[in-house]
């Protein structure tokens, strides 16, 4: 069979190299002149390449069934030694994100050119398809040279092309209109992992500082989701993987009634509470803070539950007022910020318009839908990455077991 695989990112290269197995010939194309622009970029060019926590519930997609099935057929540790069979040893930190043994996601990027090389795959680079059609018994992408324009015809088409996050590393989404005069569902691309702007009143004064909170997305009364883990508090807002997490859960709701409620003694659990009741009597509000965050956090935390600068009484009213004042403060959000500053997009085509064990697509067989094409989002951590891999294998494995059975 001759495969054209579209984007040669973590989902194509991964799809390539699957596919490429005797009596299938694979085309990957990317308008870059390198492969894995924006593999070289992840984990602070460490390449954070999995998670330890790694399944299905990590997940927001429009069906958790499918996100179940789809790691029932490829699951978490067969990645892994799939790695190791690339040449790509891995580790993983305490807090369970995978890295490379080498640190280093221009190595990553390295090895697995060599190896697309090794299987034969022909690599078709600063060539953009600009369409993509339905021809007889398969496909016909087209490219801008040439009048008319120049095709070329292939029996299967795994797209793989991503979303619009990084922009300048060439993700724009130009292949989406495509999908829709295919037959596809396109869900409106959103900026996703990215920093959330608010509205941040009083606690501009904590800008600069970083903290471990409880993050919840409201519109109106509705909680639209949650996460927990670090922030920062910026000149426009607060980033972090703490908001990163739920920043798309903003961006597909309108900006008006929206905002986000931080915790910040979820980090603490119930020791923050009970320790604030236990030493009554024994230190002042100021020395009981400065137990859990830095004497500025401190002191502007007194004063935000309305304590001002004179000497507070440490009493269980007192104990109590400031513990609650920590829960739950709510923040305004004035919207997401852009593309350019988001490490993923959320929206594309709905998980349920692809099979979940092979991504070929339910509506226009022959074409497969990897990576960032689906709309599927998961939290910091290499959780995006491993969801590319493993979808562009699924793909290419498929399409390998199809040339077996010719």
């Amino acid at each position: 069979m001759e495969i054209a695989v579209i984007g040669a990112g973590a989902s194509g290269i991964f799809a390539a190299l699957a596919a490429a197995r005797p009596g299938n010939r694979v085309t990957l194309y990317d308008h870059n002149a390198e492969i894995g622009k924006k593999l070289l970029v992840t984990g602070s060019s460490r390449c954070n390449i999995s998670n330890a926590l790694v399944g299905a519930e990590s997940y927001t997609c429009a069906d958790e069934g499918w996100i179940r099935v789809f790691f029932q057929a490829y699951p978490p540790e067969r990645l892994r030694n799939l790695l190791n069979t690339l040449g790509i040893p891995i580790y993983n930190t305490a807090d369970g994100w995978y890295y490379p043994l080498s640190n280093s996601a221009q190595s990553v990027v390295e090895i697995l050119k060599a190896d697309l090389h090794a299987v034969g795959v022909e690599l078709a680079l600063s060539t953009q398809v600009v369409d993509l059609r339905r021809a007889e018994g398969g496909f016909a992408l087209r490219f801008p040279s040439g009048e008319p324009a120049r095709e070329r015809f292939f029996d299967k088409v795994v797209l793989a092309a991503g979303g619009k996050a990084y922009p300048a590393l060439g993700s724009r989404g130009e292949l989406f209109p495509c999908l829709s005069r295919l037959g596809h569902s396109v869900v409106p691309l959103v900026p996703a992992l990215g920093p959330l702007s608010l509205s941040l009143g009083k606690f501009q004064a904590l800008q600069g500082l970083r903290f471990d909170v409880g993050t919840a997305v409201y519109a109106g009364s509705q909680r639209l989701g949650s996460s927990f883990g670090n922030v920062i508090f910026t000149a426009k807002g607060l980033n972090g993987p703490g908001v990163m997490n739920i920043s798309h859960l903003a961006a597909r709701q309108g900006a008006e009634n929206l905002r986000l409620e931080l915790d910040f003694s979820e980090a603490f659990g119930s020791a923050f509470s009970e320790s604030a009741l236990k030493h009554i009597g024994s230190t002042d509000p100021q020395n009981f803070l400065n137990r859990f965050f830095s004497p500025k956090a401190s002191r502007f935390f007194l004063e935000y539950a309305g304590y001002g600068k004179e000497k507070a009484q440490w009493d269980k009213s007192a104990a109590q007022r400031l513990t609650a004042a920590l829960r739950h403060v709510s923040l305004p959000i004035l919207g997401t910020r852009s593309f350019d500053e988001s490490q993923l997009s959320a929206g594309g085509v709905p998980v349920s318009e692809v099979r979940p064990d092979t991504c070929e697509s339910t509506r226009v067989p022959g074409l497969y839908l990897v990576g960032e094409t689906l709309d599927v989002v998961g939290p910091c951590g290499g959780y995006n990455l491993h969801f590319a891999f493993t979808s562009g294998t699924l793909a290419g494995s498929h399409l390998a077991e199809l040339a077996g059975g010719l």
